[in-house]
């Protein structure tokens, strides 16, 4: 099968197409003919040397794929060859086959084209346990979401005003703002016009969100506790700023505030099962009726890997960049 093989950390051009045996599915995994895999920020981190893929994983960068069943491992039940299924992998996505463990795959809900099934699980998967699970955000509740228009904040407006919360995301541009509303934001900040923690306290009246996500760390981990209401919760899944802070802790215990994260890729396959299980139950339906969608920004075929990855970091795009091996 053809491949993207990462030479050596350094800059997009290190991907190259490369002929690789197919993979063999393991007795309790599934063998996926790959009709798109989704492109994400750990696949740049991982191209940098920066995100080893944990112990037994492929080396090939992708972590969501979408296509069809070709062959089942010995024990694998409630799945068929020809089923059309999106699925979570810890590496391998990048290529024209690759394994997925069966309790991580999902059957593509009717209607959905490949692409966009392409461009859910690692986004919607990761908004699922650290918005809804870490972050407990109900109905009624305000949530800010950093980076709106990238593939977690377009996941994560959508779907936290589905289960009935206001919006506040932030993006870098009036056009991304505008992305934002439509997707769902209430209030959309352009973080280059105008300072997020003002506008946050101006429009929630100085009470503060009760979530916040955020992607970025470094010196917005301050900020986003100057956001946070009582009982407040900070969610940290992404450290592009810097994973090192420093922090008052006078807000935290005076306001009760909660400060959590989490990584998705190195649980195990029980903890991803678990959750695409929960997903399935809570997000499936809703993607099933249309009122959330993934947002597709580009697509590229397997063999400019490398232009989707420069598209990635431009930070140009409005949702998931998807390659078509």
């Amino acid at each position: 099968m053809k491949a993207i093989e990462i030479a050596q950390p350094g800059g997009p051009d290190v991907l190259h197409v490369v002929e690789r045996p197919t993979p063999q599915p393991a007795e309790d995994e599934v063998l996926v003919r790959v009709e798109a895999a989704g492109v994400n920020r750990p696949d740049v981190m991982q191209r940098l040397g920066k995100y080893p893929p944990p112990p037994g994983a492929s080396d090939i960068p992708g972590l969501e794929i979408a296509g069809t069943i070709a062959a089942l491992g010995r024990s694998v039940s409630g799945l068929n060859t020809g089923d059309h299924v999106c699925a979570l992998v810890a590496g391998g996505g990048y290529a024209e086959y690759c394994a997925a463990p069966a309790v991580q795959c999902l059957r593509i809900p009717e209607g959905l084209t490949t692409v966009a099934a392409a461009a859910i699980p690692e986004t919607f998967f990761t908004v699922w346990t650290n918005l809804f699970q870490r972050g407990a955000l109900r109905a009624g509740e305000r949530v800010l979401v950093h980076g709106g228009t990238s593939g977690i904040g377009t996941t994560a407006i959508q779907l936290a005003h589905a289960f009935g919360a206001t919006v506040f995301a932030t993006a870098g541009s009036r056009d991304k703002c505008d992305a934002c509303r439509r997707l769902g934001a209430a209030f959309a900040i352009n973080y280059r016009e105008e300072d997020f923690v003002e506008a946050v306290r101006r429009e929630t009246e100085n009470a503060g969100v009760d979530v916040v996500l955020d992607i970025v760390g470094g010196d917005y981990v301050a900020r986003n506790i100057d956001c946070l209401g009582m009982n407040g919760r900070l969610v940290q899944i992404g450290a592009q700023a810097g994973p090192r802070v420093s922090l008052n802790l006078m807000p935290i215990l005076q306001r009760r505030l909660t400060l959590t994260g989490s990584t998705l890729r190195a649980r195990t396959v029980r903890e991803k099962g678990e959750l695409a299980g929960e997903v399935e139950r809570h997000v499936w339906p809703l993607l099933a009726s249309r009122r959330v969608a993934p947002v597709i920004d580009r697509t590229y075929p397997l063999a400019q890997a490398a232009d989707a990855h420069r598209r990635l970091e431009s930070s140009e795009h409005i949702g998931k960049i998807v390659l078509l091996p």
